[in-house]
């Protein structure tokens, strides 16, 4: 018992007693590491997120810039807006809210449902996501009543653009929508429920319009009461831009063109400047920024007359007889015809079993290149084209900028197509032959372009030579981008035959004649159809469809003052009456000052009364074999299968 209560047995086994020291010691160590991880190492992270909690950003959007005209008539200005935006922080009940949503928007719950899951991961939970990005004011006010009743529904007051000229400047001015995620990805300054360009020049001018957001932040309780505000940036407006347009030519183009479908593109030849871009039909910008519906998008995609393209620009057609002044630029310019030189034409030009006719029946007799443009000749060109060969006129007719866009600021510019042998032989798969030199002298065959090339062609023909960026900017440094290979005295050569044209009373363009100012011009009808005997038969009866385009191009010199003026309308049948009135119109309106609509008889009897959508249901019965199309008129740079066939190029005489 003795050795049993003896101290030594009760003392602690002293490795026991290390190993709970350092016990203890590990856990205040692991406790100390903890602490510093969290206070220190974490510490910026969790104020952060304190400060959140305690305060919200709230963006506020800038006034997208004013568009005006060139004499300051404002075109595209901003409106008050408001979107709905959920707070998810705030919400108790998100799917009961977004199913609210939907019965006060008549927007889908489906569709709602997407943009929540879509937007959640790109917006914090204090932040408004926007559901709807446009309220009208019976909706905002049922939500307003009750906003106690469904809490984290916010209404944010922004601007909308509005475009005073809705219809007549579309194709121009474009219009602005939501970004959508590609778009917020290339450009971090975006966020969810931003307005971007989406066409024209707000699409091209998205930055200097947009201007840049401002900052403010609000302190908020538990409950989410606002405490206190602090501003951290003022919102910074867009640029203010000014076009190159005049609004009253524009209007006058459209109203030239109204019932028909075509372009009207005015050029200041000097500085490049555009100061009419028309293309009808047109649509209104604001049913984009009002908020499209499926119905309206379907109408606008399915339309059969193509509203939403852009005539001047993206749309290329066969240039027909315009095409001429090109072809005997590039006979002076080669030297493989001398001005002077002459041709008989009997009406016909016999190649191999083939005939190829002028539209002249009877023929136009011995002609120079100067009456061989006044009176758009067919035999003359035919025979300059077989002097040329493809490979000339191709090459010519892309250095004076065909082929390739020209560089404006609106996008998806077409550069049409000027064919060459290496292009049919990829194409098509077969050579080129000899009878295609001479569709290409007139114009015809495979080579398309746009009215705006055809004007800025003209109007290098007037400047010295210089292919100039047509500029939507008043006041833009005129940009060279080319310059055409004639020599000033085979410039002035052309110039003056398009001179005679209209001076001359055998003249295509005779009818443009304007007294006190000096006009030069060039017509074309370019068949959209091979012509057989039945089309033929029909005369001015054929179907809307079949008809040939109508071109005219010219200028107009008075004063110091100098424009070129083109034309296009489609099916308009014979450019001096299908186009010609519209260039009448406009020169009008630029030298003389009258910019009211011409008489009935002067506009061109010859337009079926019939509305063009009307024009396009024609009894295909008519024709058991439908005529095969020519190159398409939109949608780029892919003709038909085969060239044109020898027949009538040109339907004109003098008005």
């Amino acid at each position: 018992m003795k050795n049993l209560l003896s101290g030594s047995s009760q003392n602690m086994p002293r490795h026991g007693a290390t190993l709970l020291q350092f016990l203890v010691l590990g856990l205040f160590c692991l406790f100390l590491v903890r602490l510093w991880y969290l206070q220190i190492h974490l510490g910026p992270v969790f104020t952060e997120k304190s400060r959140n909690n305690q305060l919200r950003i709230e963006y506020l959007f800038a006034p997208r810039g004013f568009l005006r005209d060139r004499n300051g008539e404002l075109l595209a200005v901003n409106e008050p807006a408001f979107a709905l935006g959920l707070v998810r922080e705030d919400c108790d009940d998100i799917p009961a809210t977004l199913a609210k949503v939907s019965e006060l928007t008549d927007i889908p719950l489906e569709r709602l449902q997407e943009i929540y899951a879509r937007n959640k991961p790109k917006v914090k939970s204090f932040e408004p996501l926007v559901l709807v990005p446009d309220l009208n004011f019976e909706t905002i006010a049922k939500i307003e009543g009750m906003s106690v009743r469904w809490p984290g529904l916010e209404i944010l007051s922004r601007t909308r653009r509005k475009y005073n000229y809705g219809h007549l400047l579309s194709h121009v001015l474009g219009y602005v929508s939501e970004a959508n995620e590609s778009e917020m990805q290339a450009d971090p300054t975006l966020s969810l429920g931003d307005f971007v360009g989406k066409q024209g020049l707000e699409n091209r001018l998205d930055s200097r319009l947009r201007g840049a957001k401002g900052k403010r932040l609000i302190e908020v309780d538990v409950t989410g009461r606002r405490l206190s505000e602090e501003q951290q940036g003022e919102p910074k407006a867009g640029e203010e831009v000014f076009l190159s347009i005049d609004l009253g030519l524009q209007q006058l183009g459209h109203k030239m063109l109204e019932g028909k479908s075509g372009a009207v593109i005015v050029m200041d030849p000097d500085s490049g400047e555009v100061h009419a871009l028309v293309s009808e039909p047109s649509y209104d910008s604001n049913m984009f920024t009002n908020g499209l519906s499926s119905a309206q998008w379907a109408q606008l995609r399915d339309d059969p007359l193509h509203p939403l393209q852009n005539r001047a620009t993206q749309s290329v057609y066969p240039p027909g007889s315009v095409f001429k002044l090109i072809i005997a630029a590039a006979g002076l310019h080669y030297g493989v015809v001398d001005p002077k030189d002459t041709v008989t034409c009997t009406g016909e030009v016999a190649l191999g079993s083939h005939v190829f006719r002028c539209w002249k029946h009877s023929g136009h007799g011995t002609v120079d290149m100067r009456r061989a443009l006044v009176e758009s000749c067919d035999v003359y060109f035919y025979r300059l084209g077989m002097k040329l060969g493809v490979d000339r006129m191709s090459a010519f007719a892309k250095a004076c900028g065909f082929g390739s866009p020209t560089g404006i600021d609106l996008p998806h510019e077409k550069g049409g197509l000027i064919a060459s042998r290496e292009w049919k032989l990829k194409r098509f798969g077969v050579r080129w032959t000899k009878g295609e030199d001479l569709n290409m002298s007139i114009g015809q065959g495979y080579t398309v372009t746009s009215p705006l090339q055809v004007a800025r062609y003209i109007a290098a023909v007037l400047n010295g030579g210089k292919l100039l960026k047509p500029s939507l900017i008043k006041g833009e440094p005129a940009t060279v981008t080319g310059q055409i290979p004639l020599t000033p005295q085979q410039a002035e050569l052309v110039k003056q035959a398009m001179v005679a044209t209209v001076e001359d009373p055998r003249g295509t363009c005779h009818r443009v004649l304007t007294p006190g100012v000096v006009v030069g011009a060039k017509t074309g009808s370019a068949q959209v159809v091979r012509l057989t005997e039945e089309l033929r038969r029909m005369g001015d009866s054929v179907p809307y469809k079949y008809r040939d385009h109508a071109w005219m191009a010219g200028f107009g010199e008075q004063g110091g003052k100098r424009y070129v003026v083109v034309a296009m309308v489609e099916h308009g049948m014979h450019g001096a009456s299908g186009a010609g009135p519209v260039v009448k119109a406009m020169l009008n309106a630029l030298f003389l000052g009258k910019r009211e609509l011409p008489p009935q008889d002067i506009a061109g009897a010859e337009s079926p009364a019939e509305s063009p959508a009307a024009r396009l249901e024609a009894v295909e019965t008519q024709f058991p074999e439908p005529p095969q199309p020519m190159p398409p008129s939109f949608g780029g740079d892919r003709p038909a299968q085969e060239p044109l066939r020898p027949g009538p190029s040109e339907q004109e005489a003098p008005q």
